[in-house]
């Protein structure tokens, strides 16, 4: 059965243009809604839709619908542990590759959530935390021991 998609944008005149919309290359919610209801609309009343075909089509949108909370919690929790990764920094020392290629050691100051990356302080700098590659505890400085005289 082929699905004819002109009615889904409403009654045109022929050679108009559809309404613009931004192009993806996703099937989003509206779209697949729009695709169903423009099919059960022009199917042949003879030779309906039959049902398990619906509820086939219908599960496969609650799948989607699933699979897009699904990757849009995933993402969330990521940019959370990058968030707490980068917190836990402050105080400890860290080498990393700096934007001239060098490799620098430095104590981490603060931590910076401007950007889509997390950044850390060390001195005067602002490192993208992708950019660390070993963190160490600072150094404890040592004080001399003195024994009591006898």
């Amino acid at each position: 059965m082929t699905i004819d998609v002109s009615s889904a944008y409403g009654a045109q005149a022929a050679g108009a243009t559809p309404p613009a919309k931004a192009a993806t290359k996703e099937l989003d919610k509206q779209a697949f809604l729009q695709l169903l209801t423009t099919q059960l609309r022009n199917q042949d009343p003879s030779s309906p839709m039959d049902s398990s075909d619906l509820m086939a089509q219908t599960t496969q949108m609650t799948t989607m619908e699933q699979l897009i909370e699904l990757t849009t919690t995933s993402r969330e929790s990521f940019s959370l542990q990058m968030r707490m990764a980068a917190a836990n920094l402050v105080g400890k020392d860290v080498t990393y590759t700096g934007a001239d290629g060098k490799v620098a050691t430095g104590t981490v100051s603060a931590v910076s959530y401007a950007g889509a990356v997390p950044a850390v302080k060390v001195g005067d700098m602002e490192v993208p935390l992708d950019s660390v590659a070993s963190v160490t505890a600072p150094a404890v400085p040592t004080t001399p021991t003195t024994t009591p005289a006898s």
